[in-house]
C-alpha cells in the first residue's frame, strides 16, 4: 500500500499548527500588501490582516509560486509515495489549474483535486481524504472520489458591507450605493465553481434565517433529508467577528440538535473580497466508504 500525503492551502482554514496535529500539509497563500509580500499564517495573522484592511492598505491576493508548490511536493515525496493536493475552488482562483499543470511532470505521483471547495468545506475534503487514505485508497482513487463528491456541500455567506465587493469591481458603485443606503445584507452562495448572489436581507437576523432555511432545503432536497444517523457536517465561518459566529452557532445547535458543528474564520483570500463582519453557514454530506 502506497504512503499518501494530503496537502491543501491556507484557504481551507487549517492553520499550520492544526495541520501538524492532523497530519496534513498546508501551503500558505500569498498576499501583496502595499507592494510587500505576506503569507497567511506565516508572516500575516488574521489580526494583522484586518488592521491593514481597516487602514486602507492596498491588498490583493496571489497564487502560490510554481517554485513554492514544487519545493513542497519534492520535500514531501522524500517521505511519501504519492500526494493528494486539495487547493481552493478552481472557480475562485487559478491556483488549482496551475497545480494541475505542474503535476503533469510528476508521473502520477501528485493528484490535484478539483472539487470546487473553499474554507470549511475544503477543510472537510482534507479530513475526508485522510479517512480515504486510512481505507487504503491511492492518490488517484482519492482524487476521483472527492471530485465525484464535490456537489455534496453548500456554503451561504451574509455580508456586512458592500464596500469590498465594490472596491474589487464585483458590483457597480451604483449598486453598492443603493445597497448601502437601503442597509441591505446580501447573501451569497458557493455552489460549484462560482460565488453568486443568492438573496438580499434587510436585517442581520433575516439574513441568518435565509441561510438556515437554505441549508435546510439543501439537506432535504439534495442530501437525503434529516436522518437519525446525522449524516451531515454543519459548519460556520466568519470574518473578524467571532462573538457573532458563536451566537449563530448556538442558534443553529438548537435548530439541529445532536449535529456536529465546526467553526473557523473565513480564509483571508475570501475576506479580502468581502470584508469584515461576514457570517457563513455551510454543510457537507458525510462520505460513505
Amino acid at each position: 500500500m502506497s504512503k499518501v500525503a494530503i496537502i491543501t492551502d491556507s484557504n481551507s482554514g487549517i492553520t499550520q499548527a492544526e495541520a501538524k496535529e492532523l497530519g496534513i500539509f498546508v501551503l500558505p497563500m500569498p498576499f501583496m500588501i502595499n507592494d510587500e509580500t505576506y503569507f497567511e499564517d506565516i508572516s500575516l495573522t488574521q489580526e494583522e490582516f484586518y488592521e491593514k484592511l481597516a487602514s486602507g492598505a492596498n491588498i490583493c491576493t496571489s497564487q502560490p509560486s510554481p517554485e513554492s508548490v514544487m519545493d513542497l511536493w519534492n520535500e514531501i515525496l522524500k517521505d511519501y509515495d504519492e500526494i493528494v493536493h486539495i487547493p481552493m475552488s478552481s472557480g475562485l482562483s487559478g491556483s488549482c489549474q496551475s497545480a494541475m499543470m505542474l503535476a503533469e511532470d510528476y508521473d502520477g505521483k501528485v493528484a490535484v483535486v478539483n472539487n470546487q471547495r473553499i474554507s470549511v468545506t475544503q477543510r472537510q475534503s482534507c479530513l475526508d481524504a485522510k479517512l480515504l487514505v486510512s481505507k487504503g485508497m491511492n492518490a488517484k482513487e482519492i482524487k476521483d472520489f472527492l471530485e465525484a463528491d464535490k456537489f455534496n456541500s453548500s456554503i451561504y455567506i451574509m455580508l456586512d458591507t458592500l464596500y469590498y465587493l465594490k472596491k474589487g469591481g464585483r458590483i457597480t458603485p451604483a449598486a453598492a450605493a443603493i445597497g448601502t443606503m437601503l442597509k441591505l445584507k446580501p447573501v451569497l452562495q458557493i455552489q460549484g465553481e462560482k460565488l453568486d448572489a443568492f438573496a438580499k436581507a434587510r436585517t442581520t437576523n433575516q439574513g441568518k434565517t435565509i441561510m438556515i432555511n437554505a441549508i435546510k432545503n439543501d439537506i432535504e432536497n439534495r442530501f437525503g433529508g434529516m436522518t437519525e444517523d446525522k449524516h451531515i457536517w454543519l459548519q460556520i465561518a466568519y470574518t473578524y467577528n467571532r462573538n457573532a459566529a458563536e451566537a449563530y452557532a448556538k442558534e443553529i445547535s438548537e435548530l439541529f440538535p445532536g449535529y456536529d458543528i465546526h467553526m473557523d474564520p473565513l480564509s483571508l483570500s475570501v475576506a479580502c473580497h468581502i470584508g469584515p463582519g461576514a457570517l457563513a453557514f455551510a454543510c457537507c454530506k458525510k462520505i460513505e466508504v
